[in-house]
């Protein structure tokens, strides 16, 4: 769960520039520009996976734009530098007490917002998006889909723990049921500490646990309006899957891709050996020694003509 150990990616030569940008009911939400330093040919929106800081993609968004893609990533709300300042007079001991964001709003305001932000701003390029875990699962979920033209889903997955490979399913089943929750239920927030990486909103950690928990992740969320706009997207989508990673299996991969009833995703399933290396796992797409195998093979489909 959260971030694992990703090494710091020298920057490419290319322009990184820290900015805000609005949600779509006004919160602001900390982002990274990152533009070539020649010309501009594609747009590529990077959705973080749950726990996970915007600064673990700095070196895939600045290799990206190296090639001449316009890169954003951003943190989402209640996290990285989209977290809520604390205020010394509310007699908080952590800012996240008592505030109010779900998975839900997370696609909703956030990512909705992110594809606006980029669709507006560079109107005549193809927009792709890339997103790892939860930030692939959001494109199904998101009423604007049809601005994206190409999707590249990076270990994103219908997170049920029966489908992440065993004991892994077991634990995740066990922390999220009988620690975290309860847990989030008391002291008002989901604590890194307890095997996150990072700090989750009590109803980001609650609504995440209860689609782990259930057979078919939030595909079986009754209440989840937003499972409409899968059939929405009708671009280009292709999903890794790394045959090392519990969490996003094939088989969970494959649960995710089939609620895209409109288009025929393709999944590739990429072995370590596949990519020179001995691990991949659930994080390991990101790290710099992938640069010339699997970051390359990303761009390049990216950049395809349509």
């Amino acid at each position: 769960m959260g971030e694992t150990a990703v090494s710091e990616a020298a920057l490419d030569d290319a322009f990184a520039d820290d900015i805000t940008f609005q949600a779509t009911d006004g919160y602001s939400l900390g982002a990274t520009l990152y533009l070539p330093r020649g010309a501009r040919t594609h747009a590529v929106l990077i959705n973080s996976a749950t726990a996970v800081p915007r600064k673990i993609y700095r070196g895939f968004a600045s290799y990206l734009a190296s090639r001449g893609c316009a890169v954003l990533t951003y943190d989402y709300r209640g996290t990285g530098d989209s977290r809520p300042k604390a205020d010394p007079l509310s007699g908080r001991s952590n800012a996240l007490v008592g505030f109010k964001a779900s998975m839900t709003d997370w696609a909703a305001l956030d990512v909705t917002a992110a594809v606006n932000w980029m669709r507006e701003r560079y109107k005549t390029m193809p927009l792709a998006f890339v997103g790892h875990s939860f930030g692939g699962q959001a494109l199904g979920l998101i009423p604007n889909n049809s601005e994206v033209s190409r999707a590249l889903l990076i270990a994103a997955q219908a997170g049920t723990w029966r489908l992440m490979t065993p004991p892994e399913g077991y634990r995740i089943y066990a922390l999220m049921k009988f620690v975290g929750a309860p847990l989030a239920r008391f002291i008002g927030y989901a604590p890194g500490r307890i095997g996150l990486g990072y700090d989750l909103p009590r109803d980001v950690f609650l609504e995440w646990a209860g689609w782990v928990t259930s057979d078919r992740y939030f595909f079986d969320d009754s209440k989840l309006r937003a499972l409409v706009n899968f059939p929405r997207y009708r671009g280009e989508l292709r999903a890794l899957s790394f045959s090392d990673d519990p969490w996003a299996t094939r088989a969970a991969v494959e649960m995710l891709c089939a609620g895209f009833t409109s288009i025929k995703p393709e999944i590739d399933s990429i072995r370590p050996i596949e990519a020179g290396s001995k691990k991949v796992g659930h994080f390991g797409f990101f790290r710099p020694e992938h640069r010339d195998t699997l970051w390359r093979g990303a761009a390049e489909w990216i950049q395809m003509p349509d």
